[in-house]
């Protein structure tokens, strides 16, 4: 079957690169003959059967965005797996509007709907939708195949770590200036690739994710006792400051009865708890700041969030690069045929990925791809951070000085934070 219109849309949160990919899909369309139509607002509008939220995209409107922030076409995170209605809606609308092949672009969350929208086409009895998705997420929580010892990556995470990066440089060069702490929470659920990411890049005093705590539940208590043990190490280390980087995913390992907004928070159109709401940065300064108050320790703390900038940023060159091989790949896949599959670039070469590898078939969602925490890797990272471990309590004069830190007897110093010695 001759294609002749292609759909491209937009899935989950924004990302750095998503206009590349659009633009790159547009011109390659273009080229074979075929008409890209942009669907606004991702499946927002084709879930309730509406066809008048699209345009076709045209060669001057796209051919200098590559290089933008943010998303011509918007984007939504509305799944049409949770409703049958929206699935079957979302189906009919692009079969009226004559959509031969649909490129989506997103991350885990977008994976359901691409795997639904080609089956449910197929029975149809009409031609089937070809499907295929470019893996975008700032978050790199989508699980795609290692190239070597490294994992690929998906569209938008360098940027994003990128701007997190000198964003925090400028924090650490302020803290030392002023003499203070900051204290703050990066946007990335729910793993902790972007966190880790960025404060590897910059050697943060500390970075805190969820896959060091092995799924179990934590207590807020946990968090603001390595917190205040990096803060304690460094003062015995003759600094008086310093920038701890959390994981917003962390929430997630909290239980609802410690933090009573997770019974009320708002949740995405995934389910998904917002923990971007849930204020973790102010709540770790607040029980921190008591302890050493209480003990007479003067230090001065901050909280920030680093989130919402980072996502619609400007792509940089890895990024815009990476962002054109995609969405012409993505094009070339489905022109020559190809369905039901995760556009990839392996070795310099277009991979596509069949959507049964990349699927938790549990969920139905995209397989997510965590922190290794037993690669050399991570262990790099750890080691650079400032964090009591077993080695701080090896030695008694150590011990002493440690205690002295933090304005407290050896006894009650070892007591307290005598877990880390494990």
């Amino acid at each position: 079957m001759a294609i002749k219109r292609i759909g491209i849309l937009l899935g989950g949160g924004p990302a750095p690169g998503s206009n590349g990919v659009i633009a790159a899909i547009a011109l390659e369309a273009l080229k074979l003959g075929c008409t890209p139509v942009g669907f606004h607002d991702g499946f927002e509008w084709l879930a309730q059967r509406y066809t008048d939220e699209q345009h076709e995209l045209t060669r001057d409107e796209v051919s200098r965005i590559h290089t933008a922030g943010g998303s011509i076409l918007g984007t939504s995170r509305v799944d049409v797996t949770r409703d049958p209605l929206s699935l079957e809606n979302a189906t009919a609308a692009l079969t009226k509007l004559n959509i031969d092949a649909l490129i989506t672009i997103g991350g885990d969350d977008l994976v359901a709907s691409s795997i639904a929208i080609e089956r449910h086409s197929e029975g149809r009895g009409n031609t089937p939708i070809r499907v295929a998705q470019v893996p975008k997420s700032i978050d790199n929580d989508l699980w795609l195949p290692a190239l070597g010892e490294a994992p690929l990556e998906t569209l938008g995470y360098e940027t994003a770590r990128h701007y997190g990066a000198d964003i925090v440089k400028s924090l650490m060069a302020d803290a030392k200036t002023t003499g203070r702490w900051y204290l703050c929470v990066t946007m990335g659920r729910p793993t902790g690739n972007l966190t880790l990411g960025i404060g590897a890049a910059v050697s943060a005093t500390c970075t805190v994710i969820p896959e060091e705590f092995g799924g179990t539940q934590i207590s807020l208590a946990d968090i603001a006792d390595i917190v205040e043990g990096a803060i304690i190490k460094r003062r015995a280390l003759g600094s008086n400051h310093g920038v701890v980087l959390l994981s917003e995913a962390l929430a997630e390992l909290f239980s609802e009865k410690e933090i009573t907004e997770l019974a009320t928070v708002d949740r995405d159109a995934q389910g998904n708890i917002r923990v971007g709401e849930i204020d973790l940065a102010r709540k770790v300064k607040s029980a921190v700041q008591k302890r050493l108050d209480k003990r007479g320790v003067k230090v001065t703390l901050v909280d920030k969030t680093i989130g919402y900038e980072l996502r619609s940023a400007p792509p940089i060159p890895v990024d815009a690069e990476y962002a054109r091989d995609l969405g012409f790949a993505a094009v070339r896949y489905v022109y020559g045929g190809g369905s039901g599959a995760v556009i990839t670039m392996q070795g310099g070469e277009f991979k596509a990925l069949p959507f049964a590898d990349v699927v938790d078939h549990a969920s139905g969602r995209g397989k997510q791809r965590p922190v290794d925490v037993t690669t050399e890797s991570y262990q790099v990272a750890r080691d650079y951070m400032v964090r009591l471990g077993a080695r701080d309590f090896a030695d008694e004069g150590w011990v002493a000085r440690l205690a002295e830190a933090g304005g407290m007897p050896v006894e009650e110093f070892t007591g307290y934070f005598g877990k880390f010695a494990q």
